[in-house]
């Protein structure tokens, strides 16, 4: 009798115990719910190829993991995300990382940074046509650029002219819409535009342009040492939620490298959101990105997301060419805040 009543003791509190840990892990469970934290996200353009990296991680369950709610809208301009993640519209933003530079010279108070470097060289370019006579930087002497006065990167022009000994009183610009800047290139009514190399090549093309009369010159192969776009955050957010934006950026990156080996089967996640879109354009659109954007060659030895203190200090000086701070020139530190980063050997381009 003894021993029948020892064992049911034992069942009884085995059972206790089991359900008690049951509880806990119900407990566990719903804490972790009840401490997601919402991250809202804005990009620089409409979703198109390069949005891959940042959906890629919401479709996999990467943001989740690291306990975020994570939303991602898309902008009508590639200046909409600073400034509506410095008013904390957004959290976090997709956004010209030299653009974030003039806009924190003007606005001191509102000290965004940036957190993890997407594009090691920017996209910017002067695109012409062969059958106008472009063909080098020299090239545009004597030609009609068509040049949205409010476009990033006609913004970086006057280093391209500068670094390669363009005589800029020899280009006649012409400040056109950004609506009608590549129809005017493709029906000859200017020579050359400056643009984005991914959007306006990629636009061209399917406009019907034949491939073989374009020439893309990419400015980072012309002597522009400039950074492009990076992941800037709200500082409010980023000091309140310091782990979340940990959190995002290793999700990000987990789905970067994955959009970076496989884009084929990132860009599906795009054309859900893409109406309209050719996914054939689209994913030429995101392997151009990953090709002369993303994966360069200081990535591939130093992986990643960061950026090397010399070079981004040279790139301000650059910037200083084109652009007139009103405050003291900033240093590297001040705009990009590399605390948030994952450890450099996550970060390895493999």
């Amino acid at each position: 009798m003894r021993g029948t009543r020892a064992a049911d003791s034992i069942r009884s509190l085995s059972a206790r115990f089991a359900a008690g840990l049951a509880g806990l892990l119900l407990a566990l469970a719903g804490g972790t719910a009840a401490a997601e934290t919402s991250v809202t996200v804005i990009l620089d353009r409409p979703f198109e190829g390069p949005a891959a990296a940042f959906l890629l991680p919401l479709e996999k369950g990467y943001y989740k993991a690291e306990g975020l709610n994570v939303g991602i809208d898309a902008a009508n301009d590639p200046r909409e995300p600073i400034e509506k993640v410095a008013a904390g519209d957004y959290d976090i933003g997709f956004a010209d990382i030299n653009a974030l530079i003039r806009f924190r010279d003007g606005n001191s108070r509102n000290p965004v940074k940036a957190v993890f470097m997407v594009y090691n060289r920017p996209a910017f370019a002067i695109i012409g046509r062969k059958s106008r006579g472009i063909g080098s930087p020299k090239d545009l002497e004597g030609k009609r650029l068509g040049a949205p006065a409010e476009n990033d990167s006609f913004a970086v022009w006057p280093i391209f002219a500068k670094v390669n000994d363009i005589d800029i009183s020899k280009v006649k610009i012409e400040n056109v819409g950004m609506p009608v800047r590549d129809p005017m290139l493709a029906a000859g009514q200017v020579d050359a535009i400056t643009g984005l190399s991914f959007a306006s090549f990629i636009d061209l093309k399917d406009k019907g342009v034949p491939v073989g009369d374009l020439t893309v010159l990419l400015m980072a192969e012309y002597g522009v040492k400039l950074y492009g776009n990076a992941i800037i955050v709200n500082p409010k957010f980023a000091a309140d939620h310091a782990e979340a934006v940990k959190g995002f950026l290793r999700a990000f990156l987990k789905g970067l490298k994955q959009t970076v080996r496989t884009p084929a089967a990132a860009i599906g996640l795009v054309m859900e959101r893409a109406d309209g879109a050719s996914k054939n354009l689209e994913l030429e659109r995101l392997k151009m990105v990953i090709r002369d954007n993303i994966l360069t060659p200081e990535v591939k030895a130093d992986g990643y997301g960061g950026i090397d203190t010399a070079r981004f200090s040279s790139a301000i000086d650059q910037l200083a060419l084109a652009y007139k701070f009103k405050a003291e020139k900033p240093k590297p530190e001040d705009i990009f805040d590399a605390s948030f980063l994952p450890p450099a050997a996550e970060r390895q381009a493999n």
